[in-house]
């Protein structure tokens, strides 16, 4: 896989996703607060891009719900980047970027919760097929807060402040 072995890759992939993340969550602030951190947006962009893009690196002989997945969000994200730096959140541009980037911020999220049930002892010992109520439980929870914050996040959320640089 680009010259790594599968451990290396893996390990740069969640690099990759964590930091995807980690900046997604600082930019859903911003934008509940109306401020658009440049910085941490172009971040959150590049590295959920990175994120999908080094999912479909993996082995595989069929299509994944994984890939499905990474398919989303890079049309989510076909349309939040432009949103953002090409029609510079103007007029419908706006509601655009937030939704799509909160979108792609949860399916990250989504992933996240997936893969601690899978690769967290204690929480695959509640959920081994992700099937059972825990998992549910716990992607309904992931769910409502991210239609709650988009919903936020899109009423609060201005332009005004926002530098096209």
């Amino acid at each position: 896989m680009f010259g790594m072995s599968l451990a290396t890759f893996t390990f740069l992939h969640v690099l990759i996703s964590l930091i995807g993340i980690a900046s997604g969550l600082a930019v859903m602030y911003g934008l509940l607060n109306g401020r658009p951190l440049d910085r941490l947006t172009a971040i959150f962009l590049v590295f959920t891009v990175l994120t999908s893009v080094t999912g479909f690196g993996f082995p595989f002989t069929q299509l994944l719900p994984s890939h499905k997945v990474g398919i989303i969000s890079l049309v989510l994200l076909a349309f939040a980047i432009p949103a953002r730096y090409v029609f510079h959140l103007a007029g419908p541009w706006r509601l655009t970027y937030v939704v799509t980037a909160a979108m792609s911020l949860y399916l990250n999220c989504f992933v996240l919760v997936v893969q601690l049930f899978m690769k967290v002892p204690a929480l695959n010992a509640l959920a081994p097929t992700q099937k059972e109520p825990p998992f549910l439980i716990a992607q309904l929870i992931v769910l409502a807060l991210f239609i709650g914050l988009t919903i936020l996040a899109a009423k609060r959320f201005r332009v005004g402040s926002v530098r096209t640089a």
